[in-house]
């Protein structure tokens, strides 16, 4: 399931793409930035963050990370790398990892536990780290920045689930945990 036509997928009648929109801006980000490559993606936004246009998308994730980072105000100190794909993670999430980097004495980098010793986006990245985020090529992205460094890095429980899609069987399995809306019967 390649390509930004994934973001677009129908989650409860939503885009896929705005769950994870929603999550940002309620969750407490005060800055939402959203990379895209098709004009598709642009239209599903509908006005609800700044939309920046990555011309070198084909070359990896790299370049968008990258295209995303530019966009942000001088003083915004961090920034919270959210995928498009992952539409269980929610406002809380969002929030928890926020209240977590915040936090007096927290590393520059702090992410969501994957239950398995791991780690797994969201994560957000001081602006001290960016530059290394900016050397970046092809389908790197934080992992590689982060990779075998635990001194830069909180890993936190948060609710809610960092699931991406990547398959159709992914698809079918997160779409299983929406309740199916009921038509309404005519008295």
């Amino acid at each position: 399931m390649p390509g930004s036509q994934k973001l677009l997928l129908d989650i409860d009648g939503v885009p896929m793409v705005r769950h994870v929109l929603d999550a940002a801006s309620e969750g407490g980000c005060h800055q939402t930035v959203v990379v895209y490559a098709e004009e598709d993606v642009r239209r599903a936004i509908d006005g609800r963050a700044e939309l920046i246009f990555n011309a070198k998308a084909h070359t990896g994730m790299a370049s968008s990370l990258q295209v995303g980072l530019r966009a942000l105000r001088p003083e915004i100190e961090g920034a919270m790398v959210l995928l498009g794909d992952q539409p269980l993670v929610g406002s809380r999430t969002v929030a928890t990892l926020l209240r977590a980097w915040r936090r007096e004495g927290s590393r520059p980098a702090v992410a969501v536990s994957s239950g398995d010793d791991g780690w797994a986006p969201p994560v957000i990245i001081s602006r001290e780290l960016w530059d290394e985020l900016f050397a970046l090529k092809g389908d790197a992205g934080a992992r590689q920045v982060l990779h075998g460094r635990p001194e830069l890095l909180d890993v936190v429980p948060a609710p809610g689930r960092p699931d991406d899609i990547d398959t159709p069987d992914d698809y079918a399995k997160i779409v299983r945990l929406f309740p199916r809306k009921r038509p309404r019967q005519r008295v």
